[in-house]
């Protein structure tokens, strides 16, 4: 399916757009009735229909194909298709329609709408029995919007009732959309203090890359107030990043609030402040319990002083085995197989050796175990 779009998107520069045109929408046709029926959890499919819905447009504004028959093929897609997976963009189709097919399409939808009867509230749609084409009617409806560049009718169609933080920043990105760059950075701002959900914390990099690119001056007051919204190792990083030469002055308060979460404030530490030590000392002084945290950190420390992690990969050891599997037996191998070589030459070698034996004894009836031990070279 790829290989076909990639010729398609190839052809639009040297073939016929009416012939390109008839192609795509027969692979269109063909991409959905593939989509309902094979296994996409790949994505694959899923991409390659994508691709094929962003091409046709383009086409269509090149081959310029009677207007009636574009409004229909629209409606159609999105009202009559056994597949409604994917929608498409009157805005990227106003080039082909021109005024007159967007009054069309307009009438065409407007039709649709007055045959579902009186509006069903919004909180509502999901469970109506109309409930796809309710959607694909809203949609259109922010689309054309946009289309319009009308403020008003974007913020009405995209921020609804206010009841979800992404419909606040679903009205932002539409703003800007338009252009409406200090509206976009308002509304983003709204989505942000909208409550302390995923939602609101995806607003808040919108907000912040929106300030980025408008207002740098902002963008520090900006992190700091993600940050102290959601204090966690990735908005203390781009805080850092904001911070720049003023990130000791917010070095204590960032540091003082991670200790909340010790993992989040080791990672900190070590992947975006680069101070090993550093993380080293929190991990121990916070009482450090994830795992995956933990040997990050021996991956960095070990280097610096190799019989300190020694417990700590011990203690991984430990946690490895308490699962079985695989690849829980692979690793435990390999951290005793790299406990043996730091401890070379040291007083601690012989008790490493003796811990080794000591685990070949105790899980002696796991067989998967002991292969992985000889692969790993132990004892």
């Amino acid at each position: 399916m790829h290989d076909a779009v990639d010729i398609l998107e190839e052809a639009t520069n040297t073939e016929d757009p009416a012939d390109v045109l008839a192609v795509t929408q027969k692979a269109i046709a063909s991409a959905m009735k593939v989509i309902m029926r094979a296994d996409d959890s790949s994505g694959v499919i899923g991409d390659a229909c994508r691709r094929l819905l962003h091409l046709h447009p383009q086409v269509a504004a090149k081959a310029g194909p009677p207007v009636a028959s574009l409004v229909q093929w629209m409606v159609r897609f999105q009202f009559d298709n056994e597949c409604d997976f994917f929608e498409i963009d009157p805005v990227a189709y106003a080039p082909a329609l021109g005024e007159l097919g967007v009054r069309a399409y307009r009438r065409e939808l407007a039709d649709i709408r007055a045959g579902l009867g009186d509006p069903a509230p919004i909180g509502g749609r999901w469970s109506s029995p109309d409930a796809s084409t309710w959607f694909r009617l809203d949609w259109n409806a922010q689309r054309l919007a946009v289309l319009d560049r009308d403020v008003e009718a974007v913020i009405r169609t995209h921020v609804r009732d206010r009841r979800v933080a992404r419909w606040v920043h679903d009205t932002a990105a539409a703003l800007e959309e338009i252009g409406e760059v200090d509206l976009a950075i308002d509304w983003a701002h709204q989505a942000t203090e909208f409550d302390r959900g995923h939602q609101s914390l995806a607003a808040s990099d919108y907000w912040c890359a929106l300030l980025e690119a408008h207002r740098p001056e902002e963008v520090l007051a900006a992190r700091l107030e993600v940050f102290r919204r959601w204090p966690s190792s990735t908005t203390a990083a781009r805080l850092h990043t904001a911070a720049g030469a003023n990130w000791p002055n917010h070095r204590d308060e960032v540091m003082q609030r991670l200790s909340q979460s010790p993992r989040d404030a080791v990672l900190f530490a070590l992947l975006h402040l680069h101070d090993v030590v550093l993380a080293w000392d929190l991990a121990n002084s916070l009482a450090l319990q994830d795992g995956d945290a933990w040997s990050r950190v021996v991956d960095e420390y070990q280097s610096v002083d190799p019989a300190a992690v020694l417990p700590v990969l011990a203690r991984l050891v430990e946690a490895d085995l308490e699962v079985a599997g695989a690849k829980h037996y692979r690793d435990a191998a390999r951290r005793r197989a790299r406990m043996r070589r730091l401890a070379t030459g040291t007083a601690e070698a012989t008790e490493v050796d003796a811990l080794v034996a000591e685990l070949r004894v105790l899980h002696r009836r796991r067989p998967r175990l002991q292969q992985e031990f000889d692969r790993a070279g132990l004892p």
